[in-house]
């Protein structure tokens, strides 16, 4: 019988957001992660980027984000969930009260992108983006730039 294992949940600063692992690839033998993002403020985006190996899950727990994919443009409240297929180009925006969401990936990959820039002393583009490109995600352009 497989050995079961639970994620322990530290509490980190993950681009002006606190996070938490709640589920991470070496609990779930790689099939997928589960990340908290809580705080987020308004205003918040990220770069233009694409995920190469993992699908990115946003399920909104409070506050509105609108998610920007080639063509399409959604926005999600509270209790809405959204799956941004691998390959994919993506980024959002918080809404004007912030944003408490859970991340999914599958497979596992995304906590360790989180875990590894929350290690960071500063985060500036170029920094961002070779720990991205560690993980697989390609940054396309700046914060504000739309697929």
């Amino acid at each position: 019988m497989p050995q079961t294992t639970a994620s322990t949940t530290t509490e980190m600063m993950f681009l002006g957001a606190r996070a938490c692992v709640l589920a991470s690839g070496d609990d779930t033998d790689g099939a997928f992660a589960l990340v908290e993002l809580s705080d987020v403020p308004a205003g918040d985006e990220p770069p233009l980027h694409v995920h190469h190996n993992e699908d990115e899950g946003f399920y909104v727990i409070d506050g509105e984000a609108t998610l920007y994919l080639p063509g399409r443009e959604v926005t999600l409240r509270a209790g809405d969930f959204f799956l941004a297929p691998k390959g994919i180009p993506h980024s959002y925006r918080v809404g004007s009260r912030g944003v408490h969401w859970l991340i999914t990936s599958s497979p596992a990959g995304f906590e360790r992108f989180v875990t590894d820039v929350a290690a960071l002393d500063r985060v500036d583009p170029e920094t961002l983006g070779a720990v991205a490109a560690r993980h697989d995600i390609e940054i396309l352009g700046p914060p504000g730039m739309r697929p």
